[in-house]
C-alpha cells in the first residue's frame, strides 16, 4: 500500500516507509523519536540507510525535528505534549501494576497486560487502563463476569477507569483474527503485567505481526507469573464439570443479548461514546463505533493527501 500511494521520484523506499510511519501516530498526534520510527517501521531496513534516510528527509522539511522527536507537523506543541504524556503513563502504570496484581487471583485469569495508549506509553488526565486478558479456555465468561462484577463495585468508588477490562480472549483461541499495520501495532505495544506462560504462547501464535513490524521485538519479560491462589483453584477445582461448562455459555450468551440491546439502542458510556461489543465463545472485545475500520480509513486517506502534496511538489 505504501509503494502504490506514495510512488514519488523524490523520495527512497525507506524515506516512505518513515513518512508512512509518522503518518501513523500522527492520527494519534504523537512525535516518534528516531529508535521508534525504526521499530515500526514495515520493512527491514540497514541502520545506516535509515539514519540518512531520516536525515534527508528533515532537511527537505518532509518531516520535523525537535530536539529527539520527529513529526509530519511543524508544532512544538506535539512534542510537549508527548513529554507531559509520557510523565503520566509513568505514573499510571505504577497504578496499574497493583490493579492486575489484584485481577490476576480471579478464577481462570492466565494472563494480563496493558493496552491502549498506556503500553504506547502515553496518558492524560481522561486516561483509563486498558486491559487485555487472557483466560483459560472455555472459561472466559466465568471469570468476565466476576470481574466485571469488581468493576461495579468500582464505580461506587469513582475508579472504574482503572478497572476497563477491555479485551479478553482464551486460550483455546489466542490468534487475533485481524491483520492489519493497527492491530500489529497493538500486539507489539503490549505490556504483560502477570501470566508470563500465557503470553509466551499468545506472541508466539501472534508471530504474522512481524509480516507488519519485522523490526520490532516482541516484550515477553515483562510478565510476572501467575503466583498460586488457594480460593482460586478452589473455585476452578468446584467447576472443572459439566456444571461449569454449562455456566459459561449461559453467561456467554446472556452477555451476548444484553449488549446487542444496548448497540441497538446506541447506548453511550460516560465519554459520550455510542458502546459496541463483539463477542464469540472465546473473546470479548469493544468496538466502539467500528474504531477500528474508521482509524484505518483514516489512515489511508492520510496517504492519499501525502501523496497529492508529494505529487505537487513534482508539478513544481
Amino acid at each position: 500500500m505504501i509503494n502504490a500511494l506514495l510512488n514519488s521520484k523524490i523520495l527512497s523506499p525507506i524515506e516512505e516507509n518513515i513518512i508512512a510511519t509518522l503518518a501513523y501516530f500522527d492520527l494519534f498526534s504523537y512525535p516518534l523519536n528516531r529508535g521508534e520510527i525504526y521499530l515500526f517501521l514495515p520493512v527491514k531496513c540497514d541502520m545506516n540507510v535509515f539514519n540518512h534516510s531520516l536525515n534527508s528527509l528533515v532537511n527537505d522539511r518532509h518531516i520535523y525535528r525537535f530536539e529527539k522527536f520527529y513529526s509530519l507537523k511543524d508544532d512544538v506543541y506535539l512534542v510537549q505534549r508527548r513529554i507531559k504524556g509520557n510523565k503520566k503513563a509513568g505514573e499510571l502504570m505504577q497504578t496499574a501494576e497493583k490493579v492486575c496484581n489484584a485481577l490476576i487471583k480471579f478464577p481462570y485469569v492466565r494472563g494480563i497486560g496493558v493496552s491502549g495508549s498506556l503500553s504506547k506509553n502515553f496518558a492524560d488526565e481522561e486516561s483509563d487502563i486498558d486491559l487485555f486478558i487472557i483466560t483459560a479456555k472455555n472459561r472466559l465468561w466465568i471469570a468476565r463476569t466476576l470481574m466485571h462484577a469488581l468493576k461495579k463495585l468500582a464505580y461506587i468508588a469513582g475508579k472504574q477507569h482503572y478497572f476497563c477490562m477491555n479485551y479478553y480472549i482464551d486460550e483455546q483461541t489466542l490468534l487475533i483474527a485481524e491483520q492489519n499495520i493497527y492491530t500489529a501495532t497493538e500486539i507489539v505495544t503490549l505490556i504483560p503485567l502477570q501470566g508470563d506462560i500465557a503470553f509466551v504462547d499468545f506472541f508466539a501464535v501472534n508471530a504474522w505481526s512481524r509480516q507488519f513490524l519485522p523490526n520490532n521485538i516482541m516484550r515477553l519479560s515483562t510478565a510476572k507469573p501467575v503466583s498460586k491462589c488457594r480460593l482460586k483453584r478452589f473455585i476452578e477445582g468446584l467447576l472443572d464439570n459439566r456444571f461449569g461448562n454449562w455456566l459459561d455459555d449461559r453467561l456467554w450468551h446472556i452477555t451476548a443479548k444484553r449488549w446487542s440491546k444496548k448497540t441497538a439502542a446506541k447506548q453511550r458510556n460516560i465519554k459520550g461514546q455510542v458502546m459496541v461489543m463483539k463477542t464469540g465463545k472465546h473473546f470479548a472485545k469493544p468496538d466502539p463505533e467500528d474504531f477500528q475500520a474508521n482509524l484505518m480509513s483514516r489512515y489511508r486517506l492520510k496517504m492519499e493527501g501525502l501523496l497529492k502534496e508529494d505529487q505537487h511538489s513534482l508539478a513544481k
